[in-house]
């Protein structure tokens, strides 16, 4: 999860309902039949929830680099060589460098490193031994994506 697109998100989301709500109190609430202003407030206030859980939606999504990796990279896996675990984040998972040998078919096997954002439940993929799927930029060797 990408914590600063969230953040931003969330910011964004709200500075534009405190300007509608501004605009609302100034120059709408005043034009409004009686009786309406509860529902109005019902209505400001979904709007604000369902704004902000769309916006969370998509700034969880991959970037678009990563959506375009994930389309059109070469097919391949990678036989986890070494386990490393670095520093335990905030957020209940583990930074965690992997040592990999990455083949692609149709070219040489290569060797390269990953720091990973390993949860618990990932752990026991990521043993040394294992084979993981990846997709390779086609570009960039160096650019890849884990498909766990």
């Amino acid at each position: 999860m990408d914590h600063e697109r969230i953040l931003r998100t969330v910011l964004g989301v709200t500075a534009g309902y405190l300007i509608l709500l501004a605009l609302w109190l100034g120059w709408v609430v005043h034009r409004t039949p009686p009786g309406t202003v509860p529902y109005q407030i019902v209505a400001l206030v979904g709007l604000f929830g369902s704004c902000v859980g769309i916006g969370m939606m998509l700034a969880a999504r991959p970037s678009k680099a990563d959506r375009r990796l994930w389309r059109h990279g070469l097919e391949g896996w990678a036989t986890v060589e070494g386990v490393h675990p670095l520093e335990r984040t905030d957020h209940h998972t583990e930074l965690t460098e992997l040592d990999l040998e990455l083949t692609v078919p149709g070219s040489e096997s290569y060797r390269g490193t990953v720091v990973f954002d390993a949860t618990p439940a990932d752990r026991p993929r990521l043993a040394v031994g294992e084979i993981l799927s990846i997709r390779v930029d086609p570009t960039n060797r160096d650019r890849i994506i884990l498909l766990l």
